[in-house]
């Protein structure tokens, strides 16, 4: 679940600012990951999760946060973007890239900069990360800004990747994912066909799902056509990356049980977490209901709907309130300090 794709309508974001540090930082099982700071060194720190897992982190990333309030940090998660080793190589081991790996990952970051307490804020697997993060780590949450809820949960994994609901709507699209795929599949069967061709180390036979896999993704992902964003997701070794990863982490449900993240958010409840969420209105990606679960087990939140918009980030209506809601969160939390 990407969070690239980027409308030319009027949006209401903060300009392109370059980080002020970057650096790569070793953590368990020999990874090393990539991560920056920009905005203000002083500032409310910002941890940004991208979406996947495997999209890898992006300069538009940045722009939500007032630079002048925010200290904003993006890393690029295991195996994806300038981390160390790369999940497109044939010899990838995925092994130790799970959900509790990157939970830790994001604790070593946290330690490293010597932050107490930070905002989280992501979309789409980034929602799934961020919420898993913060309940288990309550303590070190100020906020959570979060968008295009995925909580990795089964009927959301059929209804996109299993047709059991996506192909009605995008039924062009759909044909293409389910030729890639082979014969003699059947619904309920596509992520574990793909995960066996991912797996098979030939670029012959990976490479054409990989490209397959990608491509449902980016050309369902914004209530518009947008052929940039699909022709920009036609790299190999990007495709590669970010089918290898989020196959590996959907055919393993996330390591967590169904309806985890959902059935937790008490606990940010307990804690008095501010939550933000934006969700499109017609995300056929994420859709919508997975929102309002968790708004509903979670009512201090606030939830806001983009009515013209699907998943991306990048839709005018949704990267819009994300701004805007990260600018009232930094006003709230200015006032409690």
């Amino acid at each position: 679940m990407n969070d690239s794709a980027q409308t030319q309508q009027e949006t209401y974001m903060y300009p392109h600012i370059e980080p002020y540090q970057a650096f790569m930082l070793p953590v368990s099982d020999d990874q090393k990951l990539y991560v920056e700071c920009s905005g203000n060194p002083d500032g409310i720190p910002v941890i940004f999760l991208h979406g996947g897992p495997g999209g890898g982190s992006n300069p538009m990333q940045r722009r939500n946060f007032n630079p002048d309030l925010y200290q904003i940090i993006l890393f690029d998660q295991r195996g994806s973007g300038r981390s160390l080793p790369h999940a497109w190589e044939p010899e990838a081991d995925l092994s130790t890239n799970t959900t509790w790996k990157l939970v830790e990952d994001i604790e070593a970051i946290r330690l490293h900069l010597g932050i107490e307490r930070w905002v989280v804020s992501g979309g789409s697997w980034g929602s799934t990360l961020s919420l898993s993060y913060a309940e288990t780590h309550p303590e070190r949450v100020l906020a959570l800004l979060l968008r295009g809820i995925f909580t990795l949960r089964k009927e959301e994994l059929d209804w996109f990747y299993e047709g059991t609901g996506a192909h009605m709507i995008y039924a062009d699209e759909w044909e293409k994912y389910v030729a890639a795929a082979g014969p003699d599949v059947k619904p309920g069967g596509y992520i574990q066909r793909y995960h066996e061709l991912l797996s098979n180390p030939d670029p012959e036979i990976h490479g054409p799902a990989a490209l397959a896999w990608t491509t449902w993704e980016a050309a369902t992902s914004t209530l518009l056509p947008d052929e940039q964003h699909v022709d920009d997701v036609q790299n190999p070794s990007f495709a590669t990356t970010f089918a290898r990863i989020e196959n590996h982490f959907f055919i393993n449900q996330g390591w967590m049980e169904d309806g985890q993240l959902i059935d937790n958010a008490t606990i940010l409840e307990e804690h008095g977490i501010p939550g933000m969420i934006v969700q499109g209105r017609y995300d056929v990606v994420c859709p919508m209901k997975t929102a309002w679960d968790l708004h509903r087990n979670w009512p201090s939140s606030k939830l806001s709907i983009s009515k013209d918009a699907g998943h991306a980030m990048g839709e005018s209506t949704t990267m819009s309130q994300l701004t805007r809601y990260a600018d009232e969160l930094a006003e709230l939390l200015s006032q409690k300090s």
